[in-house]
């Protein structure tokens, strides 16, 4: 909503926005408050921050198989004293998941899968010509402010980045305008499919309407496995060895890592 707000607020106003969303314009100040001056949310706030940082890293060392289980426990032996039903609520709202194993219960009428779209990749990660197959993914990088992510498109059959954004939300936003950027350098292609995993940014209504409307085709690979999104996995790990590994061992926040990507 705050996002909202501030996209709109040259063209409308604060209030009038205010007015129509039913919210008062002092939250959306505080709001705004906040998140210039993370110290002054409240502590329960800045602990899920803390303990956020330290689920991802102990995720990402996993190779992201840990659930919500495994990651307590590797918090406690840490040293950290945290509920599990606190690492449940936050792995589930930023979307971290282990690897489950089985096929899991099928069901008929998941709106999930009414939504989401197929795989038309197949793990067959091959082009003919440019704008055939885009894939899409993003990655983590500590800072010392922080995670901050960097999300990529990438044409397959030149293997070039069409877009790419650095942020420290890991949000709709930050693929938005990954997409924006790829489908204008190619000139508002039409029948280029768009493989991705299924990151909840890339299954967003915002996002898919962005695809519908632009003439790209979605596909989605199956949840938790690599290998569906071999293509993005590998560009994810060069830019990591490449460029965040060996030009530094310490990142102070999105401001360098952005310069760096650039360079």
């Amino acid at each position: 909503m705050v996002n909202f707000i501030d996209e709109h607020k040259n063209n409308y106003g604060i209030e009038p926005i205010c007015r129509v969303l039913l919210i008062t314009p002092s939250t959306y100040y505080r709001a705004k408050e906040l998140e210039e001056s993370p110290e002054k949310r409240s502590q329960r706030s800045q602990y899920d921050d803390y303990y956020l940082s330290e689920i991802k890293r102990i995720w990402q060392d996993s190779k992201c198989r840990y659930g919500a289980r495994k990651v307590r426990q590797q918090m406690k032996s840490d040293g950290l004293k945290v509920a599990r039903c606190t690492v449940e609520r936050l792995m589930r709202q930023h979307s971290i998941q282990g690897v489950r194993r089985g096929k899991g219960k099928i069901t008929t009428n998941s709106r999930d899968d009414q939504l989401r779209a197929n795989d038309l990749v197949n793990r067959n990660f091959s082009a003919h010509r440019p704008n055939q197959l885009w894939v899409a993914d993003f990655t983590y990088i500590k800072t010392t402010s922080g995670w901050v992510y960097t999300a990529f498109i990438i044409d397959v059959f030149v293997r070039a980045i069409l877009g790419w954004k650095v942020s420290n939300r890991m949000n709709t936003d930050m693929v938005m305008a990954v997409l924006n950027q790829a489908i204008a350098d190619r000139n508002n292609p039409k029948d280029v499919i768009h493989h991705s995993d299924r990151g909840v940014q890339y299954l967003s209504i915002r996002y898919t309407d962005k695809m519908t409307d632009c003439g790209v085709i979605a596909s989605v690979g199956a949840t938790g496995d690599s290998y569906d999104n071999a293509l993005a996995e590998t560009v994810n790990g060069l830019y990591e060895s490449e460029v965040i590994h060996y030009l530094k061992e310490s990142w102070s926040g999105v401001n360098d890592v952005e310069l760096a990507t650039l360079m």
